[in-house]
């Protein structure tokens, strides 16, 4: 059995949909997206499982809404430090070439 194979984070699988739905996909690099993903599953628990047809079908629709909600605050909290995080670099940036 090959563990990295055989079983995954549910929650990766969220913040993926999450991260679609916003379009940031779409409009972001590569590099912020998987910063992205870092952030947000570092804020909610682990949650793993070996197969998705196990979370569809013992899940209760209840933790189901409960986990999506979770992963929309996570990603926006990560959203919010990286474009907090890239302004202030971009001042300091624009402070140090003024010197």
């Amino acid at each position: 059995m090959k563990l990295d194979d055989d079983i995954h984070n549910y929650y990766e699988h969220l913040v993926l949909d999450r991260i679609t739905e916003l379009g940031l996909d779409k409009s972001h690099s590569a590099d912020y997206l998987a910063d992205i993903c870092c952030l947000t599953l570092n804020q909610v628990p682990p949650r793993y499982i070996r197969y998705e047809v196990d979370m569809a079908f013992y899940l209760p629709q209840s933790e189901r809404n409960q986990m999506e909600m979770n992963v929309a605050h996570a990603v926006e909290k990560a959203i919010k430090f990286l474009d907090e995080t890239k302004d202030s670099s971009e001042k300091q940036s624009d402070e140090e070439a003024k010197e």
